[in-house]
């Protein structure tokens, strides 16, 4: 007869640590979905950044795993994003969204970004 060993408890940290940290970040975000049979543009406003996804603080109402368009424009930068991304999750007007369509060029200007943005974690 065997004798399993138990797992270790997670700890909440355990099971708050991302692949990529997330920064403060503050600018204006339009968010495109469709809806029916028309696409909507959303006004939202970015509260945090990281390599892989952006929170943004929006007044409407997204199911998770939707699909969407984001537009927005990093502070000192003079080229506009147009990425795609899925929504991950929701708490109140907060709402998650992982890059699903960053370029090699844009993953490399995000990460230079947020190295000089306050760390939220």
């Amino acid at each position: 007869m065997s004798v399993s060993t138990p797992k270790p408890a997670t700890s909440r940290a355990d099971r708050r640590r991302r692949r990529y940290p997330r920064y403060a970040a503050d600018f204006r975000v339009t968010v495109s979905h469709l809806f029916g049979d028309k696409y909507l543009k959303l006004e939202g406003h970015c509260r945090d950044l990281s390599e892989a996804g952006i929170g943004i603080l929006l007044a409407s109402d997204l199911d998770g795993g939707e699909v969407t368009g984001l537009s927005f424009l990093l502070p000192g930068s003079a080229v506009a994003w147009e990425v795609r991304a899925v929504v991950r999750y929701r708490r109140l007007y907060q709402y998650g969204f992982e890059f699903l369509s960053l370029t090699g060029a844009q993953q490399e200007a995000l990460k230079n970004y947020v190295k000089n943005l306050k760390p939220m974690d």
